[in-house]
């Protein structure tokens, strides 16, 4: 968990901004992807 928080925890610069904008997006989408994976799939039965 310490390498993925890492770059999260710098401050954003208006001469990288894009770059680092596009490095969270893609941090982002992988978390989501963990945590999603790591839930409990449940079936509703209406």
């Amino acid at each position: 968990m310490f390498q993925t928080k890492k770059p999260i925890r710098g401050t954003l610069s208006l001469r990288n901004y894009n770059v680092q904008i596009g490095d969270i997006s893609v941090m982002m989408k992988g978390l989501n992807k963990l945590t999603e994976l790591g839930m409990l799939k449940m079936k509703v039965s209406i």
